[in-house]
């Protein structure tokens, strides 16, 4: 696990100085090695930088940038069967002069060019530079577990795994795309390909981006999208057989992603995911699998003693840290820097702690994310079929058009409940469409696009997301397969894998992805909704592969979201943070805000007003963003 960076600079004034600050801002995702090259082509200057973590072969010999012929690469992740591939080439006659599966992968370049990614377990971003060809080439995994941004402007492209790279480069311009900060406080993250910034994008996931050095052309193309393994046909397997091949699958993934010359340990939250990840890993082994949990005071955020009682039971070496405001208040000073772009999941807090905790004892640890994508978890799901399948598509919208003239605020009792007139919005507009992934984007939202409009001084007209996909979920499987699909490209990748990465990079820790195994992924995605939801239980199959390691009793209870109880610190511990930084005199620094609109939301809140703390959130997120990076220059 590394930090990527670098430059291919056509007016060729970038230099080694300006690729090694690039690079060095991101110690923290390598503490174990630095190399930074400057080649200089005919027509552009090319910068390649990496910071190491070393997970594989600790030695010398897995320094980067790494050559092979005319090859040059550097390499942020891991390629899991990269012992596999070795063993391929080596029958080809290529031979091996370290343990790292970057010699593997750029081995595998030379050898197989871009239909090496076709061989790869493992996630990762990478950029090659071939001096035959004159091209430069940055790579994403098929997943988007590991991050790479990239900046094109004025005839220079930067990349880096993260933004404060960029952000090291003169020719860099901090220019905010407002379009990009609406689709953040409607979602709380901003989708791919969108960033914070003008003129910088995230390399999309399955994504491979070209560099011409000879004419400066720029290209991107897919190599991989979830939504082919969704057009597939459904499976014609038995519900036995289903479940036999996932858990076969699971194993293998799972079991892959212990492949370290380091110690490794697992989150446990307590819920059926990282359950199924302590499981099996642990029946696999008679040695103790570390495993980790973050815990609160309030009982009804608090997880920690249904953890407890699963590490007990598989026999895991388990750590358990007990939190409050006063741990949450230290995170948040950081969070700006941790994640350098608005990001206002409000798990940050506590996957920021758990990674901390987990450095202490380990340099890569195993996360769940993807469960609730890959088995049909989210109640989300359900309500966006419910919603529009529930009564007739005439009466749908006649029932729209007649909640456009009557307020929200008009009707009573209802607008006294909590977030009552955002709730009121979301069903007005579900209806209107009468699609579920329409409604699923509406659901997700936290301020819809009208809100936005009313708290801030924003454009109307906004970027298209993976959201608004129409057309190209015509061919999908199943009703249910292709909201999965639709979040697996939006809320997974863009919330879920950035918050993990960034957490645990921030304390020079690997976070590993088990769920996310593409021959996982590809396999669920042709299981029909009828065995991901069954009698009513959502993700069935997980839960019943779970139920043969973990006895039921201990694993049934209401879900709990994964998050600190922050509506709770911000009335108490953290209220006068929040007060500063939504104060009118910080509000009004940007002139972004409607200041007093988000004033009087503030003091609905802090009253008792029935209002949603995440939109108080998404904005003190922003606040605290835009002091380290606009103001702090």
């Amino acid at each position: 696990m590394c930090g990527i960076a670098g430059f291919i600079d056509f007016t060729q004034k970038s230099d080694a100085d300006t690729l090694r600050k690039m690079t060095d801002v991101m110690a923290h995702r390598g503490p174990n090695d630095a190399g930074y090259e400057v080649y200089e082509a005919p027509r552009a200057s090319v910068g390649l930088g990496q910071r190491r973590l070393s997970i594989l072969d600790l030695s010398s010999s897995g320094h980067q940038p790494m050559h092979f012929n005319q090859f040059s690469i550097v390499f942020n992740g891991e390629i899991y069967n990269f012992k596999e591939i070795r063993k391929e080439l080596e029958k080809l006659d290529y031979t091996f002069h370290s343990g790292a599966d970057t010699e593997v992968l750029i081995k595998g370049y030379a050898q197989w060019g871009e239909k090496i990614l076709d061989k790869c377990i493992g996630m990762f971003a990478f950029v090659i530079y071939d001096r035959n060809s004159n091209e430069v080439t940055l790579f994403r995994d098929r997943a988007g577990v590991k991050p790479l941004y990239y900046y094109w402007h004025n005839q220079t492209l930067l990349f880096a795994s993260e933004l404060k790279g960029l952000c090291e480069h003169p020719s860099f311009k901090k220019e905010i795309d407002e379009k990009s900060l609406s689709l953040f406080l409607q979602f709380s993250y901003i989708p791919a390909p969108y960033t914070i910034y003008k003129n910088t994008h995230k390399l999309k996931p399955g994504h491979v981006l070209k560099v011409t050095l000879e004419d400066a052309g720029v290209k991107e193309h897919q190599y991989w999208n979830v939504l082919d393994a969704y057009r597939q046909p459904l499976t014609g397997l038995t519900q036995s057989d289903v479940i036999r091949r996932t858990e076969e699958l699971m194993h293998s993934a799972y079991s892959y992603r212990m492949v370290s010359d380091v110690p490794v340990g697992v989150f446990l939250s307590g819920g059926y995911d990282s359950a199924s990840v302590a499981a099996l890993l642990q029946s696999n082994t008679s040695n103790r699998i570390k495993t980790f949990t973050i815990g609160y005071k309030e009982p009804q955020w608090d997880e920690s003693k249904e953890a407890k009682k699963i590490a007990m039971h598989l026999g895991t070496d388990h750590h358990e840290w007990i939190v409050g405001p006063k741990e949450a208040k230290e995170v948040l000073e950081h969070l700006p820097e941790i994640y350098d772009e608005p990001f206002a999941d409000n798990s940050t807090v506590p996957t920021t702690l758990v990674s901390k905790f987990a450095a202490k004892e380990v340099k890569v640890v195993l996360s769940a994310d993807g469960g609730d994508e890959l088995f049909a978890g989210y109640n989300k799901f359900n309500q966006s079929l419910r919603y529009t399948g529930s009564f007739p598509r005439p009466l749908q919208r006649t029932i729209s058009a007649a909640m456009s003239v009557v307020s929200p605020e008009a009707i009573p009792y209802f607008n006294k409940q909590y977030n009552f007139a955002s709730r009121y919005e979301k069903m007005k507009l579900i209806w209107a469409s009468g699609k579920p992934q329409q409604a699923l984007k509406y659901i997700s939202q936290y301020l819809t696009e009208n809100e936005v409009n009313y708290y801030t001084n924003m454009p109307t007209d906004g970027y298209r997301t993976n959201f608004d996909m129409n057309g190209e979920l015509d061919s999908m499987n199943d009703p249910l397969n292709r909201l999965l699909a639709v979040d697996y490209k939006t809320f997974l990748v863009d919330n879920n894998l950035v918050k993990v990465d960034r957490a645990t990079m921030s304390v020079s820790i690997e976070g590993r992805e088990p769920m996310l195994d593409h021959r996982l992924v590809e396999f669920l995605a042709q299981v029909p909704a009828s065995l991901k939801v069954k009698d009513g239980i959502n993700k069935y199959i997980l839960k019943t592969i779970v139920h043969k390691y973990i006895p039921k009793p201990l694993m049934e209870r209401p879900k709990r979201p994964f998050i600190a109880p922050l509506q709770v610190w911000f009335k108490d511990e953290l209220k006068e943070q929040m007060q500063y930084y939504l104060s009118g005199e910080r509000l009004a620094k940007s002139g972004l805000f409607n200041v007093e609109h988000v004033e009087q939301l503030l003091n609905t809140y802090l009253s008792g007003g029935k209002v949603s703390h995440q939109k108080l959130w998404n904005i003190l997120v922003f606040q605290l963003w835009y002091s380290r990076w606009i103001e702090k220059l």
